[in-house]
C-alpha cells in the first residue's frame, strides 16, 4: 500500500489539531478571524480524511484521525493553556500513540 494515503490522513490529523485548538480562540464563533480559521481547518481535515478512505479502511483511517487529533490537541494544550502534564495523562496519551501506531502496521 502507498504511503501516501497516510501521509494524507497525517496531515488531515493534523488539521484537526487546528480546528479543535482553534474553537478555544473563537470564544463560542464569537471572534470572526479566529472563527474563519477554525471552519476553514475544519473542512480541510475531513475533505483530506475523505481523500485518504479511498484507499485506507474506514476504520483505521477514522480511529488514526482522531488519535492523531486528541494526541495533538492534548499536546498542543499543555503548551498553549497550561493544561496539566501529569504522568497519568501522559501515559494516556502514549497508550493513544501506541494504538495509532498499532493500526498502522496492522494495515500495512
Amino acid at each position: 500500500m502507498s504511503s501516501m494515503p497516510w501521509a494524507i490522513l497525517l496531515i488531515a490529523g493534523l488539521f484537526e489539531c487546528a480546528w479543535a485548538i482553534g474553537l478555544k480562540y473563537t470564544e463560542g464563533f464569537t471572534r470572526f478571524w479566529p472563527s474563519a480559521f477554525t471552519v476553514v481547518a475544519m473542512v480541510t481535515s475531513v475533505v483530506l480524511l475523505g481523500i485518504a478512505m479511498r484507499n485506507l479502511p474506514v476504520g483505521t483511517a477514522y480511529a488514526v484521525w482522531t488519535g492523531v487529533g486528541a494526541v495533538g490537541t492534548v499536546i498542543l494544550g499543555i503548551v498553549l493553556f497550561d493544561e496539566p502534564a501529569n504522568p497519568a495523562r501522559l501515559i494516556c496519551t502514549a497508550l493513544i500513540v501506541t494504538g495509532i501506531l498499532g493500526l498502522k502496521l496492522a494495515s500495512a
